[in-house]
């Protein structure tokens, strides 16, 4: 039996429904995994290539950028919304639509012969992504109801999730060395059809009447234009200037637009963002902290690629293997931390990983021009590789404690944006560090910077979060975030 999404409150309905979806739980892990890696290789996957691909299209340097910066813009645009998608109409029906628009775009991406088209592409990748990542998410918070099983699914899904951003830098060195740059796209088409098959023949379709509410389009379309312009701005200086007319002029629109959407929350009668959401402390400290987290790690990956190549003289190939260290060191720690979240405070858990990669970037700030990997770089890789490995588990669990099933693909988006708004934030403050800067020094200031970044998420996370935050609810103080008798805690409802 498939594992449905339903609601009710019959007594005998939570063992029997708990006894059927568990054959299906290993499937829905798979298939959010899989899906959740496809988004993030994504991210960092063309990056090594652009140069071939400014070659091969005759794209000019100012240009050849948005074939990163689109995806990512359009991603972190659309996640919010994409999650109150996946609450309103369905976890299913929002991860196939997202499924089959990735993989299509993918396809498009792969046969363009124009950078206007690529770059319309990855727009489209983008919004595909907008999708996958919460209702994938949201999908597995549904299927593992105990504390501690959903945890331990929540570690795996964090390895994923964390290790695809160096996995595509890996993968991206690989291919524009191999079979060509297109090869980049071309390789979703195969893991796209093969999920969208396990989607429609794994799960159960969404049930009618299972929902219930409306879209607020006035709030997501406000709070959609609020985070492109943001993001944008951010992409714009770090080539244009903080304080360049054109930055200033889309923070400005950025903050108009936030502040029209809140203005239409407070009259909304369905808003996207439920006040109810902002006033769980644990969701409201894990956005924040994940905000600097990724922040941290996206700066840190960015910043060293470039390290790696124009300081010590890395080939691309060099630079993607080089990031083994750090992928399979976070994969390793993330699924440890899945399982440490049921008697270790997220709390604790997210303020070690934070030293520790403050203290890797503190190590890279004295690598010198003549560096050497084994002892210069992978001590420091290996450190952030571990922090970054309990951290990105710990954020999901604690953005998910205590939030209702209803509630959960919206919980889901919002993390999701925080770690591409934070990414862009973070790649943007560091470029202008490196800009300010001169050669090798310029980096090591760059890399005290996002040591200093690494340091604030610390102290936010011990700030932010109730000690014992985690494992046990923060709100009621039952086990494994789940909320008393009469509440409904994300997949505890059942159906009528």
């Amino acid at each position: 039996m498939a594992v449905v999404e339903s609601s009710g409150n019959s007594a005998a309905a939570p063992a029997a429904h708990q006894k059927s979806a568990h054959p299906r739980q290993g499937l829905v892990l798979g298939l959010a995994c899989a899906a959740q890696a496809m988004v993030g290789l994504d991210i960092a996957i063309v990056n090594v290539a652009l140069p071939s691909i400014q070659h091969d299209l005759g794209v000019s340097q100012s240009s050849v950028q948005w074939v990163v910066v689109a995806y990512g813009l359009l991603l972190g645009g659309f996640l919010l919304a994409g999650g109150r998608m996946t609450d309103l109409l369905g976890r299913r029906r929002v991860l196939l639509a997202g499924l089959g628009l990735f993989t299509t775009a993918s396809l498009l991406a792969g046969l363009a012969q124009d950078g206007g088209v690529l770059i319309a592409a990855r727009g489209l990748q983008g919004l595909g992504g907008a999708l996958i990542a919460p209702a994938a998410l949201s999908l597995l918070a549904v299927a593992f109801r105990e504390g501690r099983e959903r945890n331990r699914a929540l570690g795996i899904f964090g390895a994923v999730a964390g290790a695809a951003g160096t996995v595509g830098v890996v993968a991206s060195g690989l291919i524009a060395a191999g079979p060509g740059w297109r090869w980049a796209f071309f390789i979703n088409l195969p893991v796209g059809l093969v999920l969208i098959a396990l989607a429609i023949t794994g799960l159960a379709a969404d049930e009618r009447g299972a929902r219930s509410g409306r879209l607020d389009v006035a709030g997501a379309s406000t709070v959609t234009g609020g985070l492109l312009a943001f993001v944008y701005a951010l992409h714009h200086a770090s080539t244009g200037g903080w304080t360049s007319p054109a930055t200033l002029a889309w923070f400005g629109v950025a903050g108009a637009l936030i502040a029209v959407f809140v203005r239409v929350e407070k009259r909304s009668p369905a808003p996207l963002v439920p006040g109810k959401v902002l006033r769980n402390r644990t969701l409201v400290a894990a956005n924040v902290t994940a905000l600097l987290a990724f922040g941290t790690f996206f700066s840190f990956i960015f910043l060293g690629s470039l390290l790696m190549q124009h300081e010590l003289g890395y080939s691309p190939t060099q630079t993607g293997l080089a990031w083994l260290a750090t992928t399979t060191t976070e994969f390793a720690i993330s699924v440890v931390a899945g399982r440490l979240a049921t008697t270790v405070s997220v709390r604790r858990l997210l303020a070690t990983g934070l030293t520790l990669m403050a203290a890797a970037m503190v190590w890279l700030t004295r690598v010198p021009g003549d560096g050497d990997y084994l002892t210069d770089l992978l001590p420091a890789f290996l450190l952030a590789g571990l922090g970054f490995g309990l951290c990105g588990p710990s954020l999901q669990i604690g953005a998910l404690s205590g939030v209702t099933e209803s509630e959960s693909g919206l919980a889901s988006g919002l993390i999701e944006t925080m770690r591409e708004i934070g990414g862009a934030a973070g790649v943007a403050a560091v470029s202008t560090v490196l800009v300010a800067g001169t050669g090798l020094g310029g980096f090591h200031t760059a890399f005290a910077a996002i040591g200093i970044l690494a340091g604030l998420g610390a102290i936010t996370a011990v700030a932010g979060f109730r000690r014992g935050a985690g494992p046990r609810n923060h709100e009621t103080g039952t086990p494994g975030g789940q909320p008393p008798p009469g509440k409904s805690p994300i997949g505890s409802e059942t159906r009528r």
